[in-house]
């Protein structure tokens, strides 16, 4: 199938993805009152005495905003807000059919943080959780880091968060194939963005020390790093002050992941690898090394962006579940606990007894999925005080 022609012909006939669908039905003189005028007068008072009234008596409870400036969409780059919303309208729809999340898509019309800050908190008060979604780096930590301070519901940027999720789950259930501990392992980051910089810091956070990130230029550095994020990064990754190229980085690793640019690991830094690697070579849609190459290289297990090859990494397994979680207990925030209680999650899916370095992540369509990642994400957030039902 050309799914490039063929997903443009019904693009033209569903003429969007999403439609509004009225939960009442106004079918009399009395439905009417009571949906609308005079009858809506009351909740509306009940609102405002108590503004938390707004999840009890509105759809607010379960409607995600997925926010984009069009800047970074899929492979595609800054195409513009407009052409962006075909990937937001999807992204909507995986929402509803993988977590049960209304998501409603809005495309703003600026590249200036402090405005898209600004517009999407002046909105909060209509969704339960915002999702970022195709927002360049490094503007894209500042928008996530504005919001947070200004708003009091989940602040999610998929393309970081989502993405560091399922990496994690499927170096979890590799390790378990290889035999390794993630505290002992060295691992390399492929990709100062927004996905590389955030599965850094989760690595981080769940006690990784060995981890090396590398950009265009190689090895981030404090002194080297061009932007503050990476500069951030930089001191919790590279404790060594290491220096050199991603060639260099990979000599002894145990563990490559990519989120950089096709072809542009070589078997022989495969082989410089330890014993047993893992390389999850997530470039879509060419990977950093296509995956026979990578094995006949020595690696033990691979994974990539593709859905074509075994181990695909993709969000759809986390950003539905993760949601569908932190809406059930009305959380303020999607903090670390919670995005590591997902990975763990969906690892744990997969029994000991059936992975394979074939398999090593769920399937999207896995109806396990969303419901153990919710369950989690819940659980966590109540443990860590962000939970207020």
């Amino acid at each position: 199938m050309n799914y490039a022609q063929e997903s443009l012909k019904l693009h033209r006939q569903w003429k969007g993805k999403l439609e509004v669908t009225p939960r009442a039905q106004v079918t009399d003189k009395t439905a009417l009152s009571l949906a609308y005028t005079p009858g809506v007068a009351q909740p509306c008072l009940e609102i405002q005495k108590d503004i938390n009234e707004s999840y009890n008596l509105t759809r607010r409870w379960n409607t995600v905003a997925v926010v984009t400036d069009g800047t970074a969409v899929l492979g595609l780059g800054d195409i513009g807000p407009e052409a962006g919303m075909p990937v937001m309208e999807g992204k909507c729809v995986l929402f509803k059919a993988f977590g049960g999340v209304d998501a409603i898509p809005l495309c703003v019309r600026s590249k200036d943080a402090d405005e898209i800050a600004d517009c999407i908190a002046l909105l909060a008060g209509s969704f339960g959780g915002v999702n970022l979604e195709d927002i360049s780096a490094p503007r894209c930590f500042e928008i996530e880091r504005k919001l947070k301070e200004k708003c009091d519901i989940p602040i999610f940027h998929d393309d970081q968060h989502g993405t560091a999720v399922v990496c994690l789950a499927a170096v979890i259930n590799a390790l378990k194939i290889v035999g390794k501990s993630m505290k002992d392992c060295t691992i390399v980051i492929c990709g100062a963005g927004a996905a590389g910089v955030a599965i850094a810091k989760l690595l981080h956070k769940i006690g990784v020390k060995d981890q090396l990130l590398v950009d265009r230029h190689g090895i981030v550095t404090v002194e080297k790093a061009d932007n503050p994020a990476k500069k951030e990064i930089a001191q919790i990754t590279n404790v060594n002050n290491r220096e050199g190229t991603l060639a260099d980085s990979m000599v002894g690793a145990d563990i490559f992941i990519g989120v950089s640019a096709p072809n542009i690991v070589t078997q022989d830094m495969v082989k410089s690898m330890n014993r047993d690697g893992i390389v999850m070579a997530m470039s879509n849609p060419t990977p950093e090394i296509m995956p026979d190459l990578a094995l006949n290289a020595g690696a033990a297990v691979v994974g990539t962006g593709r859905s074509d090859f075994p181990n695909q990494i993709k969000n759809v397994l986390a950003f539905p579940g993760i949601f569908r979680g932190a809406l059930d207990v009305r959380a303020s925030d999607i903090n670390d606990e919670m995005k590591i209680a997902a990975a763990y999650a969906l690892a744990q899916i997969i029994p000991d007894g059936e992975l394979t370095a074939d398999y090593v992540l769920p399937e999207a369509f896995d109806e396990r999925v969303g419901p153990a990642v919710a369950a989690a994400v819940a659980k966590a957030a109540r443990e860590t005080g962000v939970a207020r039902i």
